[in-house]
């Protein structure tokens, strides 16, 4: 595990094996209301996606996760999402930086958008993703079927390259 960057040691990245999945599969049924089925984590696995599907460390723990897959030039941004008692200490944002830097020098597709949905009362989680860049476009009617409120708000983040 290679830090990201020096003045934040404690947080660490690493891409996602057969071997961590497992890691991932527990995480999510901790920070996720939903459940995945088995091809959401056979996607997360592909080679295409290993820069945008990362398991999170702190002080060598796994604490969180992101998985993005490719929808044509967009990267739609799946899940992310620390544990609790590990948030607000910018884990959060570093991930989502990360994210957002390698989807920005990505050239095979040129990503022009990363966009996610959330769920209309999770005013925190859009505040976040605002925070970072990302802007409010619509909202799906009905896109969770097992949970409610079941609108999501969409939200998308412009990439500056998307035009080169």
């Amino acid at each position: 595990m290679a830090s990201h960057s020096t003045t934040h040691t404690r947080v660490s990245f690493a891409s996602l094996t057969p071997q961590n999945v497992g890691t991932v599969r527990k995480l999510n049924t901790v920070l996720f209301p939903v459940r995945y089925g088995e091809k959401y984590y056979q996607d997360i696995l592909q080679a295409e996606v290993e820069p945008f599907c990362q398991l999170v460390y702190y002080n060598d723990i796994p604490v969180g996760n992101i998985c993005c897959r490719f929808e044509g030039r967009d990267l739609y941004l799946m899940t992310m999402g620390v544990l609790a008692p590990y948030r607000s200490r910018q884990i959060g944002s570093q991930t989502i930086e990360r994210i957002i830097e390698s989807a920005s020098s990505h050239t095979k597709p040129k990503i022009g958008r990363i966009y996610l949905h959330v769920q209309v009362s999770n005013e925190d989680a859009k505040r976040f993703y605002e925070q970072h860049g990302f802007k409010e476009v619509g909202i799906q009617q009905n896109y969770y079927k097992k949970i409610t409120p079941r609108d999501a708000w969409i939200l998308e983040r412009r990439l500056q390259n998307a035009d080169k």
